[in-house]
């Protein structure tokens, strides 16, 4: 797996898995329970996690949604 975004928004979570979920790729969010740690205050960014094969087209959905500033740089 491989990382697409890196961010403390939530927002910006939900939108990108509903993103991939809608386009049929998977994903994973990793350290998303965290916020145990941090006490729920978005301090420590959560990871989205696809297959590396799925890369390509996920970057394209994020530029086509408006949202490629997002996109973790290789």
């Amino acid at each position: 797996m491989i990382e697409l975004i890196r961010t403390n928004d939530a927002v910006i979570i939900s939108f990108v898995e509903s993103l991939l979920r809608d386009a049929g790729i998977g994903c994973f969010i990793a350290d998303q329970n965290m916020s145990v740690l941090d006490g729920s205050l978005g301090i420590l960014p959560r990871r989205i996690m696809i297959d590396e094969d799925d890369a390509a087209e996920a970057r394209q959905l994020l530029t086509d949604a408006g949202i490629e500033h997002e996109i973790r740089q290789k």
